[in-house]
This record gives C-alpha cells, structure tokens and sequence, in this order.
C-alpha cells in the first residue's frame, strides 16, 4: 500500500498519479503501510479543499473519502448545495459553470446507508486558488484530495486490505506561457515499476492526436510535459489517457484520465458588434427613457475577470442642453436618458463615444476599446401649424368649378414631410353649401381653397370662410392650439356674362299631323341670367330642324310651319319630332343657349292601306290555290286594321276567277274561284278599307303568277313563265354586268394609246437640235463639201444594211484602211429596229470596236480624200495652223460634252 507523504493514509491504485508543482518539483515521496483498524464513516469533519476559481458545469472537483468496514453496504451521497453533486463513487462535481467567490464556498456532504437508513456528514470548505503571479510552482498550494472506498472483495478473512481510489485534479496550465519548454507538468509512476520495468505514454487531443506533439511523456521515467505556449480562445482543455506497459507492451495497470484545464490570461481587447451604433430617442422624452443597447465581445474567458466588460460613456456632443444627456448599464450597455429637454429643433442628433474595459473595468489592469453611438432626436408633434395672416383674400368668377381661389400658408417648426408637419385644413364656418374644398400642396403644405360647386353672382357675391389648420398626428400631450391656428378667408364673386336659357327645355307641343305650312306652332323663349348687366333683347335662330319643317321668330321666339307634318316621317320617331334653337345675347363676351322644342304629332287617317306582297304565285287548278296577303297601313290605331278585303266588279273576270276571304284583322286569302286558270301573270285588283273615322281605301295590284303545279305545289313550267318576263332583279344584274364589261374595254383601250404615247417619247434620245446623226454618215471617201451631198438618214438607222463592198471598187483602198482579215463579230442590227434602240446599239458597236485587233489605233496617222472647194463648214486645217488658233473662239465646245471640252482646253487656252 502506498501512502502520500504529509497526507492521511490512502489506499492508492495500481497506477498512482503523482502532482509536481509546475517547474521543478520533486516527486511525492509515498510510504506504504498496512491500516489493520476500520471505523465505518467519514475520516474527518471538515474537508478543506483549493480548487479553480472558474468551474465549469460538469468538472469533478475532488473526492470525499468514506470509509465502510462491510463492503457490501450501499452508500448513497448527496450535497446541501444545488450547485454540486455527489456520485456514487464519492467524486464532487458542479453541476453548473459558475465564478466561485473570494470567500471561502461550504457546504455540507452526506452519506446515508440505504438499508439501514444510517446517516453520516461531512463539511467541505472550497477556497478558490489566487491568480497566477508566475512564480515558481513550489510556491502554489497543493491540490488535497478526498478518495472514496472502493468496493471490498470477498475474502475468508473477517479483515483484509482495502484498495482505495486516486481521482486526480484537473492540472490548470497558464495560456502563454514563456517556458522555457518543454515545461514539466507532473510524473506518472506506478507502485509496480520496483519489480518490473515499465514503460509510459499519454494518448488523445494534443498528445498523438491532432493538434500533436503539444503534450509530451518521458517513457522512463514518466515525466508529462508541455512543449509550446497554449492559448486558452483556441483549446480551453485538454483530456488525455495516460497508460503503463512492460517492455512486451502488456498492459500492467488501468489507463487515467488526465484533464488539463488552460487557465486564461488577458490577452485580448474588447471588441464592439458594430463601430458605429445607430438609435433613435423622441424629442421631450423624459430621463429613463431607453435608447438603445451597445455590445461588445471579449475573446478571454467570460467567466473570470479577463472577460467580464465594463461600459462607460467617455463623451457627448452636443453637450446642448447638459452634457450628461445620457447614461450607459455598466454591465448590459443600454443606453437610457438621465435629462430632460431633448428637443429636435435645437438639437437633431448626439455623437456618444462609448468605452468597453475588461477586468470589470478596472482602469489599471483592464483592457479597453471604444465605438460610437449616433442617436437621432425623432420629431414629435410638439409645434402646430400656424398661419403666416389672420386673412386671406381670394375671387372666383361665377359657375366657374375645380379652381383654385386663395392660397393659405402655415409654418410648422416640425420636421418637414413628417405626421408631425403635414398640414389638413377644414372650414368651420362660411360654407354651408359646401361649395369650396381645402386640399393641402404636398410639397409647400399650402392650403389650397379649390370651388367644387358652381357660384350663381346674382345669389352669393362674397364668401367669407373660417379654416383651422391642424397636423395629421394630435398634438403631444400638454401643447394647445395657439390663436394662429385660426384663419379667415374671404372671398369675392366676379360677375361673368352667363349664357340665356330656356324653359322649360325641352319643350313638349302635341299636334295632330298635317298641320299646314304657315300656321303659328307655339312660342319658344328664353331667359337671361344676368340682370346686372346692361344687355339688350336676346335674339333666336334655328340650329337643327331635320325635316325643315320650322322657322323662328329672331325677336318674339314664335315658331310657325313651313312645310306640312307628317307623323309618318322618317324624322319623327316614337310620334315625336325634334328641334333645337339657340338664344343669343350682346354681352362681352357673346353667350348662348340652346333649347329643344320636342313636338308629339297625332295621327290622323291620311294614309290608306296597301297590299303586301305585290306578288305571289299560284297553281293554275284549283287546289292548292291559296294565296296570303297582309294589309300595310303606315297609320296607328285607330286609324289602321281591322281591314275590310273585297274584289271589284270590274273588269268582271275579277270576280269570276277570284274569290278573296278575310282571315283575320290583318290578313286575307286569294283563292281560284274556278276549277283552271291557264298559266301566266294576271293582276288582281284588291280593295282594302281601313277602320279610321272617316274611312280610308286604296285599290292595290297584286301580280300573281299562275303556273302549272307538281303533287306537292310547286312550279314545273318555270321557264315558260320566265320567258313571259324577267324579273326586277335579273334585269338589274344583266345591266350591271354590261356596264363593267364597257368599263374593262375602255381601261384596255387607255392602256394602249398611253403605251404609244411612251413609245413615240423614247423615239429620240437627246433633244433635235443636237441629235447628232444627221452628221454620221458611213463612206470610205471624202467628196466635196455639206453642200453637193445628199444624205440619206435611213442608214443612220440601219448603217448595216449598206455593204462598203459594194460601194466602192474592189482594189481601191486608202492607205490608212485596215487590211482583209476575219470581219469581227459586230453586233447586226434588225431590218426595222425601234428608234430607242440606238443607244444599246451604239453601246454594242463600242465595245466590239474595242475588242477588234485589226482596228486601227485612235493615235494612228490617218489620211483623209480631198473634200473639194465651197464648204460652208470651213477648212479643218484652222485646228493646226498657230496663225488664226489664238484668234478663234472655242468655248461653244464646252457645251458638247466631256470629249468636245478637252479639245476645247487644247486649242482655246492661248499660249499654254
């Protein structure tokens, strides 16, 4: 057994974990002995114990010893603080991470044998570690620890050795750290390594995993050590397994489990979310009053002092009207008001700059970093609107509507564009009617006094109206409207020349028909409005009168007829007839009005009936026979049906063929009243009587077409009674189809002459004067001069019909002509071309001289015949002779074209 010099005797495992202070501390000399005595119970009272000041939820902070004499008893532990918790092998761990004071934390353990119900205590009194100052390890208390009993094996002896647990304290290893490294930490060593040699080593993060090499084990001697600076915002700890093993690699004790906890160090400044933090604040808000919040972050361990923050306010500006506007929570960073008088139209916005320390904000020691707070006065509708008058003045011609009158101004102190400063206006007083309306310019929040409903002058000639401005948003509680709120707005009506009217309009006359042109009608006058305006008397004239059936009266209105009305008009619907007149003043500027007189016309009975249709078509036997027929009276009742049908007496074969029967008011049948009619057209008189009082009657034709009839009724001898006539119908088309036919003739024959016509124009291709074949001619020899020689003009046409062979006398050539080759391929005119051809010949011609290798060049010395005495033309010789060339005029070629210009430049242009 081995026992921790300095300490109460311990039962260690087989793998005992030794604590080194953190340099160069020597080993824990351990002493074995054997407790042949057992007392069931805690070994002590009070347990004091120095853990770290930081825990974290979870961590096993030490290990109570109990000591039980049977093993077979069931010991249940449990803690009088809810923050820790006792398990069932007797190790303390917290149950939450939190700070543990500078005063000493206690609490009470407890052990309770679950059949026997038998209770035990113990006080345990944790002291937090002081900070690390970095001096040497052997300065720095021992960690002390409390081993619970393991369970007892069943031996034949009443009293045997009992083993006991070594938990081991997580080691606390500074972050950043100067070494030097590697820096010794603590030696494993087992009880066994007097009788064999073993060998050790550590596994896990930072051992031989990822990131390695940072933890290092002496495989002798068991010395664990660091070997670079940790840094704590990186890996706040580090679990490791540590094993022994004899040189075969057998596993000669349990693995334990090492917990190296980095202990922070203030290494990093505060950090604010934002540089720069935006809020807002009503204006007039009062102290208290919470703005905003600011955060800042610190990368150090929040729960020890590296990264508890700290917030102040290092200064305002404004500093308007206090400098101290504002506070800040040291701890949360909100931001709240401690003074009132915030006003937007004095101060619109505070700059704080806010300071973030750490170490609780200790100035000396604590790290700090600052950011910005802007915060903008928000507008509360503190100010009303006020009027810029008392009076606004304004007019507005009469019946004039949608026209602005006044112009009401206001000025608000408050933001513009806002609830807050947006102005509504609406009138109390001086409208009853409703005739005005206020609409509010968005942009100048002027109120606008617009007319909605027309002003009679001679009724209302001045207005006087009284408006109240307010804001879209009420007033902040505790703020009146001021007097200046308040207006009055006056307004005069201007006197305009309105246009006369009729009344009533329209007016209804009712008037039986056939009233006889000339007859007085009824009177149609009109009214004018103004009566303040000196006017004289309105004048009248017609302005629609569709069937000019009336006339007007220019001074009285009275209209008369000019024509007869008639109800049956086409312009008269419904009985009704429809016209407009127009009245007219002298005022400045002329108005008029228009009225409609509306005349109803009763019916009287001046439109006898007629038969409808005008033809029809019947068998020549007598059965079927029947033909239908309608009455048709423009006239209504009672001037219309029932009719009365009967047949004349003469001529008497009326009678004795036909025979008619009424079948109703409207209606009637013609029938054969003999057995056979032969086929063709007959007309058949019918008489037909209205039931108007008196009675009116009309003898009406009806062309019937008796034709020879099949079992079912109709026509088999159609073409016999066509050929007795055509119909309407055919006869129009025959004539349309003649007359469309003319029309394509003369289109064609229109066509024709105006191709002539082009063809004629096309005939010469410059103008006569300078046509110049009348001066191309085709001869081999020069005779005398224009005047003995007969030109023929038809060759200039057709030069090719003319052979040259046949002119001249074989054997006589001139010395300049072209020998006896292959003719070249000259383009052959036709016998009778089209005179606009010329050109495209001409072209033709030109372009197969070109190509002609016997052709003589345009440079070559030619030689000419004699052209004989007496030309009216002149000698060509004057082109070479130097004597008479400056005296002669050449600028006439210029007008010859292109060619005739150069030779004009040559011989024209004097010594050059």
């Amino acid at each position: 057994m081995c026992r921790v010099a300095g300490a109460p005797p311990r039962i260690l495992p087989p793998l005992a974990l030794m604590l080194l202070a953190a340099l160069q501390q020597a080993p824990i000399k351990a002493t074995c002995e054997e407790d042949m005595s057992c007392k069931t119970g805690f070994p002590e009272d009070v347990h004091s114990a120095v853990v770290s000041r930081s825990v974290h939820g979870g961590q096993p902070l030490l290990n109570v010893r109990f000591q039980s004499c049977d093993g077979n008893k069931k010991i249940h532990f449990g803690s009088s603080e809810p923050d820790f918790r006792v398990g069932e092998d007797g190790v303390i761990y917290a149950e939450r991470s939190f700070q543990l004071s500078a005063e000493p934390t206690e609490f009470v353990v407890s052990a309770q044998d679950k059949e026997t119900q038998q209770e035990w205590q113990m006080r345990v009194k944790l002291t937090p570690e002081p900070a690390f100052t970095g001096a040497s390890e052997k300065d720095q208390r021992k960690i002390e620890d409390i081993v619970f009993p393991r369970q007892q094996y069943k031996h034949s002896s009443p009293l045997k050795r009992q083993k006991r647990d070594w938990v081991i304290p997580p080691i606390n290893l500074p972050e950043n750290s100067k070494g030097p490294f590697p820096q010794e930490l603590v030696r494993i060593r087992s009880d066994r390594d007097k009788s064999l040699s073993l060998r050790y080593s550590v596994t896990g993060p930072g051992a031989d995993q990822p990131p390695t090499g940072i933890f290092i084990i002496n495989p002798i001697s068991g010395q664990l050590s660091v070997t670079k600076p940790l840094d704590r915002e990186q890996i706040a700890s580090f679990h490791l397994r540590a094993h022994a093993v004899d040189v075969n690699g057998n596993q000669v004790e349990n693995p334990i489990d090492i917990v190296i906890n980095v202990i922070d160090m203030n290494d990093n400044r505060p950090e604010f979310l934002h540089q720069v933090w935006n809020g807002t604040v009503p204006e007039g808000s009062k102290p208290g009053t919470y703005v905003m919040t600011v955060t800042a972050i610190d990368a150090d361990d929040p729960n020890t002092q590296n990264g508890m923050l700290r917030y102040r306010i290092l200064s305002q500006a404004p500093s308007s009207p206090s400098p101290n506007m504002f506070t800040i929570n040291n701890e949360t960073g909100d931001i709240i008001t401690v003074a009132a008088g915030l006003d937007r139209e004095k101060v619109q916005q505070y700059t704080l700059i806010i300071q973030a320390t750490d170490m609780e904000g200790n100035p000396t020691y604590g790290l700090s970093n600052t950011a910005t707070a802007v915060i903008a006065v928000t507008d509360v509708n503190d100010n009303p609107p006020e009027f810029t008058a008392m009076t606004f003045y304004g007019e507005v011609p009469e019946n004039r509507v949608d026209v602005i009158v006044a112009n009401l101004t206001v000025t608000d102190k408050d933001q513009p564009h806002t609830p807050a400063w947006n102005a509504m206006y609406r009138m109390t007083g001086g409208d009853p009617t409703g005739r005005f309306t206020i609409l509010t310019d968005p942009n100048s929040n002027d109120g606008l006094v617009t007319v909605v409903k027309p002003i009679d002058f001679e009724t209302n000639r001045l207005f006087v109206l009284t408006v109240a401005a307010e804001n879209q948003v009420p007033l902040a509680k505790g703020i009146q409207h001021p007097p200046q709120s308040t207006a009055t707005v006056s307004i005069t009506v201007i006197d305009v020349n309105e246009s006369p009217y009729f009344a009533p309009n329209p007016k209804l006359v009712r008037q039986e028909e056939g009233l006889l042109a000339g007859s007085m009608l009824a009177t149609f006058t009109a009214q004018d409005p103004d009566r303040y305006m000196q006017q004289t008397s309105l004048r009248y004239s017609k302005v629609s009168d569709p069937a000019n059936w009336l006339k007007i009266d220019p001074v009285n209105g009275q209209i008369t007829t000019t024509a007869v009305l008639d109800r049956e008009s086409i312009y008269v619907q419904n009985n009704m007839y429809n016209a407009t007149f127009l009245a007219s003043d002298n005022g400045i500027p002329p108005m008029s009005g228009t009225g409609t007189l509306q005349i109803y016309l009763l019916d009287i009975n001046d439109n006898a009936p007629q038969v409808h249709p005008k033809e029809a078509t019947t068998c020549e036997t007598l059965q079927p026979n029947a033909i239908n027929i309608t009455a048709v009276d423009p006239d209504i009742d009672p001037n219309a049906g029932p009719f009365a049908f009967e047949l004349p007496d003469t001529p008497a074969s009326i009678k004795r063929n036909w025979t008619i029967v009424r079948i109703s008011g409207d209606h009637a049948q013609l029938s054969l009243r003999i057995r056979f009619l032969e086929a063709g057209i007959y007309d058949v008189p019918i008489v037909i009587t209205d039931s108007g009082n008196p009675h009116a009657s009309s003898t009406s034709l009806l062309k019937v077409k008796v034709c020879q009839c099949d079992l079912n009724g109709d026509c088999t001898d159609v073409d016999r009674i066509v050929g007795a006539g055509l119909g309407t119908g055919a006869i129009i088309a025959i004539l349309l189809c003649i007359i469309i036919l003319l029309i394509l003739v003369l289109m064609f024959v229109v066509w024709m002459k105006r191709r002539d016509k082009e063809r004629q124009a096309k005939q010469l291709l410059i103008d006569p004067e300078d046509d110049v074949r009348d001066n191309i001619l085709k001869y081999d020899e020069e005779g005398g001069g224009e005047e003995d020689q007969d030109y023929d003009l038809s060759q200039l046409q057709q030069p090719d019909t003319v052979e040259p062979d046949a002119i001249k006398p074989v054997g006589i050539r001139r010395l300049d002509e072209r020998p006896i080759h292959a003719e070249p391929q000259y383009p052959v005119r036709s016998a009778a071309p089209h005179p606009g051809d010329i050109g495209d010949f001409i072209n033709e011609g030109l372009k197969a001289a070109d190509n002609d290798p016997t052709a003589p060049p345009y440079d070559s010395l030619l030689v000419f015949d004699y052209e004989g005495s007496g030309s009216t033309a002149g000698s060509l010789s004057s082109l070479n002779s130097s004597s008479s060339g400056g005296e002669q005029d050449y600028d006439y070629l210029n007008d010859w074209g292109p060619r005739f210009k150069k030779l004009a430049d040559m011989y024209g242009g004097g010594d050059d």
